[in-house]
């Protein structure tokens, strides 16, 4: 656009966070994962937007690419997330559904 330049804009008019990949859906969390995401202080917005943006990376490479054929297609997403430390891991997972209808948010031991 002639006499646009970036001095023109609002850092919030910026956008520098990958695209997201697919529809969450209606999304829904298991009692015990809302505990354990606040007792570790993490965020629900954050990790669902890692899940939704394509940040696997704390999945071994198979899962990951089912992920990525899975985004564009017609198969359920899984992420994975350690909300804990590196030495005590604390897993949380986001599964949204081939249909996209909804997103889960749980515990492994939820499933």
């Amino acid at each position: 656009m002639p006499g646009t330049t970036l001095e023109h804009l609002r850092p919030d008019q910026i956008c520098d966070e990958p695209p997201a990949l697919f529809s969450l859906g209606n999304v829904v969390a298991t009692p015990a994962a809302l505990a354990l995401i606040q007792e570790h202080s993490a965020s629900v917005p954050q990790l669902l937007n890692r899940h939704q943006t394509g940040d696997w990376q704390e999945l071994c490479k198979e899962d990951r690419d089912t992920n990525w054929q899975a985004a564009f297609g017609d198969a359920r997403v899984l992420s994975a997330f350690n909300i804990g430390s590196a030495d005590q891991p604390v897993k949380i997972w986001i599964i949204t559904e081939w249909d996209r209808s909804v997103t889960t948010i749980l515990r492994p031991q939820d499933y």
